[in-house]
């Protein structure tokens, strides 16, 4: 069995292209909304050939000043209208069940998922009416926290480090009662922490790398990537600068970062969240002008990560494109990684951990 037959799911990335006009405007803006992204033709046929399953796209509110309950609402019915365009190739996510029928049918599986909570409001007596409401739209994953802190706990970059709140209490009981995802990415420690031994449900850290080989906040530690595995959940590895302390990360410290995780982990609860899409970008002098507003941007709003700079793209370079999942299966196979393991980190272990926490 090859790399391609196996069911590989992206825990955090994209789904579009990211070379057309609109797509490269829309790089350079704080936090751009769901309609200027670009799922065209080459997307869709380049997430196929990669031997994608399924992906969990980022929706609705992560950061800025719009108003975050109606402009997740309207990134909800903009994803809607892309899967209704393209029938044969997408589906909706569910449940497990949809990801086994994604790599069945050979369509791409796309997981409604939040990087930022505040779109449950603040008003205690609303959180479960809203959380049920986002469940039933299709929302599957909700990340507590962005890099700054908000009102359920503290980001990565929130130098307080306060755990979970009792409002992020609240949230995390109604998305238990909701079976949704309770992601911990960008969270800070404390609230990683809190959130993981106070959730009913298996908690996740869908993209992230590990802090023992790159000590930046946007990582988690082995106290945090062990309490959450020992609790039955699943760290996803990113595809990120942040997996080298000078920001030029290469896929071999994605691998590096891969077997860490499993060693502290164990070999079933990691896998990738490569916050990235299949689709490369084509012209990376024209790319960066892009990314160096883009980053200049999140500075200035207070949202960047340590590690951030216009000089680090947010993607591996030499693990890219529609050959990403075989290069990376090929290198883990280097490593001594068995064709079982390797099915495992590539989308099984996620696929097992959605069975836990997404059965009804």
């Amino acid at each position: 069995m090859t790399a391609t037959d196996f069911v590989i799911v992206n825990a955090l990335g994209q789904l579009d292209n990211p070379n057309t006009p609109a797509a490269l405007a829309a790089a350079a803006q704080l936090n751009p909304a769901g309609g200027e992204l670009s799922v065209d033709a080459r997307a869709i046929a380049e997430a196929h050939a990669s031997g994608l399953t399924a992906v969990n796209i980022t929706l609705g509110y992560t950061m800025g000043d719009l108003p975050p309950y109606e402009h997740t609402l309207e990134e909800i019915a903009v994803w809607d209208g892309i899967l209704d365009a393209h029938p044969d190739d997408l589906l909706k996510v569910r449940t497990a069940a949809d990801i086994r029928r994604a790599h069945r049918e050979r369509r791409i599986g796309v997981i409604y998922g939040f990087q930022n909570a505040v779109a449950v409001g603040e008003d205690t007596a609303l959180v479960d009416s809203r959380v049920a409401g986002f469940a039933a739209a299709g929302v599957r994953v909700v990340q507590l926290t962005y890099n700054q802190a908000n009102h359920l706990g503290d980001g990565s970059m929130a130098t307080a480090n306060r755990g979970l709140t009792p409002f992020g209490r609240r949230v995390v009981d109604a998305l238990n009662d909701h079976r949704l995802m309770v992601d911990l990415s960008h969270s800070g420690e404390n609230t990683c922490l809190d959130a993981a031994r106070y959730s009913r449900q298996p908690v996740s850290v869908n993209h992230t790398g590990c802090r023992a080989l790159a000590d930046l906040p946007r990582n988690k530690t082995d106290e945090e990537l062990r309490l959450v595995a020992e609790r039955g959940g699943f760290v996803g590895i990113y595809f990120m600068p942040f997996l080298d302390p000078g920001g030029h990360a290469t896929a071999a410290d994605v691998v590096d970062h891969i077997v860490h995780a499993v060693d502290v982990c164990g070999e079933d609860a990691v896998g990738i969240g490569t916050d990235g899409g299949t689709t490369a970008v084509d012209d990376l002098v024209t790319y960066r002008a892009a990314l160096a507003e883009h980053v200049a941007a999140r500075r200035a709003a207070g949202v960047g990560a340590a590690g951030e700079r216009a000089d680090t793209y947010p993607f591996v370079v030499d693990l890219r494109g529609v050959d990403q999942f075989r290069d990376l299966a090929r290198l883990l196979e280097k490593r001594g990684f068995s064709s079982d393991r390797i099915e495992k980190i590539l989308g099984r272990n996620f696929l097992d951990y959605a069975d836990r926490v997404w059965a009804a």
